[in-house]
């Protein structure tokens, strides 16, 4: 749900009650959108995050750890001048508008000082800007004079709130009354609760959508009959109720959860939602789901384009040298031509722009016509077909290899490319930069300053059946790492002309029963890009059988003594 002036009212209250008196230890920022305030409230340390972004405008805590960002902003670094060691003294809603503001109480060795951060959660609009009596000290999105002339976001300029919109406040009943019979009187064919929360959605400022129909869905009980509406026998009329609602309605946090992922939260309880500790908690589990499932999409798909890019140039690259092997392939003709002309040599007369000759070295026999340059004496007509034979030659004997080193690279592009295609988490992804960091396909990430880099090993994945232990990989450096790791007589199996994981079974000395080469064979056709298909040929034999060249592409093997078997993929999930 979009953050409304109702929820944010109840968040606030929750941030109040916890923050007020804690005092602020570090500041970061991890993208261009959003800020990270670490708290110590007295009896616990805190993560407050402050996000501007378009689709997920929030302030709440959090429990997800992020990196911050390799430079900090300079409106970051702002931050942490003027806001480092301050109290927080009040977290408050703006009226009813979807604008969060926290004083603080900032003091140096020689001065203090009370400011304001104002945080703006408006969709598109949303923004962070800091204020000392009514002064913006920095924003995070800024615009300047010739941009937008009623409302300047730049230092030194008078802090103005966001112009309101033409909307009536909750609180305002009779001239929602108003608003709401001229409504009614013109829809002659009638009304039902969905065109009553359309139009509080449309003329009630502070309200989305969903929370207008949970208000009128109240009121309809409590009335207990449509004329709630205009009836004066109502004790409490509609206009009325969306005041005392707003105001009064308890905070009962939830989080809507579909196919085990949260798409929603509200302040209320709702049809088949969780009951959540608080609202910043189903806020974070919320947010941080549907950043991590967009991160995700947006990382795997920048992935995918700069693979599918460098694989365009290779298949460019290929079809040259295919078509200047191809033309190489006369080589044989110009030599015969040449030989021709050598042995023919009196019967040709300087100055003849061809000539016709019995083929001797056609099986049919027949004659061959021969092209020559009039400028020429016929020995030296015959030495040019002679050194094209050779320009040919030399040429197919370079192509050859270089033809078998193309199509082995965009194999491997093929094998990074099915790698990113099987990727289920930013985990999966890891390696695979690393991979094409390695060849050289994206630039090393920079070093956050003074920051020490973490290695974090991802997992193979990992699987139990009837007490073996089956490991698969996730990417071709990960295929490499589990080879090395296995021991020579553990199971190791992989698809038949599909790029594949490279998946194990740990032995431990054991006989491996056909059942669990099965199990294993279905992993290991799942994670190919063949995955779609009915039968998977997958080959399998003993570690002590596959081997690694020397100076060969990560996932890249060659093995013997192997059986193959044809499988239905399965992820075999449980």
């Amino acid at each position: 749900m979009p953050q409304d002036a109702f929820h944010i009212r109840r968040l606030t209250k929750e941030l109040s009650d916890f923050l007020v008196g804690g005092k602020i230890n570090r500041i970061s920022q991890v993208n261009k959108d959003e800020l990270t305030f670490i708290i110590y409230t007295g009896k616990a340390t805190v993560k407050l995050i402050l996000s501007a972004n378009a689709s997920n405008a929030r302030v709440c805590l959090s429990l997800t750890e992020k990196e911050p960002a390799p430079i900090a902003p300079n409106f970051c670094m702002l931050l942490r001048k003027h806001l480092l060691g301050a109290e927080i003294l009040d977290v408050r809603q703006y009226a009813f508008e979807r604008i969060v503001e926290i004083d603080l109480h900032c003091t140096t060795d020689f001065s203090q000082s009370t400011r304001t951060l104002h945080c703006e959660l408006m969709g598109k609009y949303s923004n962070i800007v800091l204020t000392e009596k009514g002064v913006i000290l920095g924003a995070l999105k800024t615009s300047a004079l010739e941009d937008n002339s009623r409302r300047v976001l730049l230092s030194g300029a008078k802090y103005l709130y966001p112009e309101p919109q033409d909307k009536l406040s909750p609180f305002d009943g009779a001239g929602m009354r108003s608003r709401l019979e001229n409504f009614l009187f013109t829809r002659t064919e009638g009304w039902d609760q969905e065109t009553l929360s359309s139009f509080l959605f449309e003329n009630v400022a502070g309200l989305a959508l969903p929370t207008a129909r949970e208000i009128v869905s109240r009121a309809c009980k409590e009335a207990g009959a449509t004329a709630l509406v205009l009836s004066p026998s109502i004790k409490k009329p509609l206009w009325d109720f969306v005041g005392d609602f707003c105001e009064n309605e308890p905070c009962q946090p939830c989080l809507k959860i579909q196919n085990g992922t949260p798409v929603d939260f509200f302040a209320f309880p709702v049809e088949n939602g969780a009951k959540m500790p608080s609202l910043c908690k189903a806020e974070d589990e919320f947010y941080t789901g549907r950043e991590t499932k967009k991160g995700f999409e947006d990382r795997k798909r920048k992935l995918e384009n700069t693979v599918r890019g460098l694989k365009k140039k290779q298949t460019k690259k290929l079809q040259d040298t295919l078509e200047r092997l191809k033309e190489s392939e006369k080589a044989d003709e110009y030599r015969i031509k040449g030989e021709l002309l050598t042995a023919n040599l009196y019967r040709i007369e300087k100055g003849m722009t061809s000539v016709e000759l019995d083929n001797w070295y056609s099986e049919d026999g027949g004659k061959v016509k021969i092209t020559l340059d009039s400028t020429m004496p016929p020995a030296k007509n015959a030495q040019r077909y002679f050194k094209t034979y050779n320009k040919h030659k030399r040429a197919r004997e370079i192509l050859t290899p270089m033809l078998e080193k193309e199509e082995a690279e965009i194999a491997y592009t093929d094998s990074v490319l099915t790698a990113i295609a099987l990727s289920e988490s930013s985990e999966d992804l890891k390696e695979i930069e690393e991979e094409m960091v390695a060849i050289g396909l994206l630039r090393a990430p920079k070093e956050r300053v003074g920051g020490k880099r973490k290695e974090v090993v991802t997992p193979f994945r990992e699987y139990e059946f009837d007490g073996f232990k089956i490991y698969a990989g996730r990417n071709n450096l990960q295929n490499d790492r589990l080879l090395r790791l296995a021991a020579p007589e553990d199971v190791w199996l992989h698809t038949q002309k599909y790029h594949s994981s490279h998946v194990i079974i740990v032995t431990e000395g054991r006989q491996v029963r056909d059942e669990i080469i099965l199990f294993a064979a279905e992993i290991c056709a799942y994670y190919s890009d063949g995955r779609d298909g009915d039968k998977i040929p997958v080959d399998y034999c003993q570690r002590k059988f596959v081997k690694k060249p020397n100076k060969s592409k990560a996932g890249f093997v060659i093995y013997t003594d192997y059986k193959t078997i044809l499988v239905q993929p399965n992820a075999h999930k449980e």
